[in-house]
């Protein structure tokens, strides 16, 4: 029986626990775990930043039993969990109300799971710089950051201008913790669609990695023709394998072509 394509499914956990197909992108999750503290990617929409994003919180989280079978499982050492704070910049963001109510409710999310408080949750900058204090004591560990399109509160608003740079201006504070953060930090990644470098949000975190045009992850989100002829072909049966190529493989990364996952 084939296992069910995972389409649009961007949790680690449900694509492992309900046999889903996955492509094992472990061996450049681990590379980049152990020769990065803080990186970027950029990548097109529906490219599977999502998904990388989720399987390195379930590394650092300790979720050895999902891993069984993948390259990762015998290379980590698991019994280390470091505590994660993700977010994720899904939301409305048409006011700069409506980004402060995104921020509020990010926080208090991960304050929940992680069980710790922040005493200004309406203040997002010193609500994130408590957040990871907290965690960091609570805990006795380092603490992981994952952040999702970093960038979608601009984005959003590039045909109104003024709410795009009163965004970028908020966003620009928040990540701007990062860098008088570092004693309490292991590891920080951020994905997004625009460069960063020219969305002038980063100016003080100087230390961060784009890794978008590393050719050792070139091949970090999408399919390779290699995975196609392994993992997928038994879902290809009747189709031209070339003429796919030719109308689907178009992006390259400066390692292989690859195919969208979507």
């Amino acid at each position: 029986m084939l296992k069910k394509l995972p389409i649009g499914i961007q949790t680690f956990s449900q694509i492992r626990e309900e046999n889903y197909v996955y492509i094992d992108k472990t061996e450049e999750a681990l590379e980049i775990i152990e020769n990065y503290k803080y990186a970027f990617l950029s990548r097109p929409r529906r490219f599977g930043k999502s998904l990388f994003l989720d399987t390195l919180r379930n590394i650092f989280e300790g979720k050895r039993e999902l891993f069984e079978g993948l390259y990762i499982y015998d290379k980590w050492d698991w019994s280390i969990k470091y505590p994660v704070i993700k977010i994720d910049w899904r939301g409305d963001f048409q006011t700069l109300d409506s980004l402060k109510s995104v921020a509020t409710r990010i926080f208090n999310q991960n304050k929940e799971r992680l069980k710790v408080n922040c005493k200004d949750i309406d203040n997002s900058v010193m609500c994130f710089d408590e957040l990871i204090q907290q965690t960091y004591e609570k805990y006795n560990q380092k603490v992981v950051i994952l952040i999702d399109e970093y960038d979608k509160a601009i984005l959003d608003n590039l045909d109104q201008m003024e709410v795009a740079k009163e965004n970028r201006e908020i966003v620009k504070s928040l990540y701007t913790v990062l860098k008088d953060s570092e004693k309490y930090l292991k590891f920080v990644f951020l994905t997004g669609v625009s460069k960063f470098s020219k969305a002038s949000i980063f100016s003080g975190l100087n230390m961060l990695e784009d890794l978008s045009l590393t050719p050792d992850y070139g091949n970090i989100c999408g399919y390779t023709q290699k995975n196609i002829e392994n993992e997928m072909v038994e879902y290809l049966k009747g189709v031209d394998l070339e003429k796919l190529k030719k109308w689907y493989n178009g992006y390259n990364f400066l390692k292989n072509d690859v195919y969208n996952p979507f």
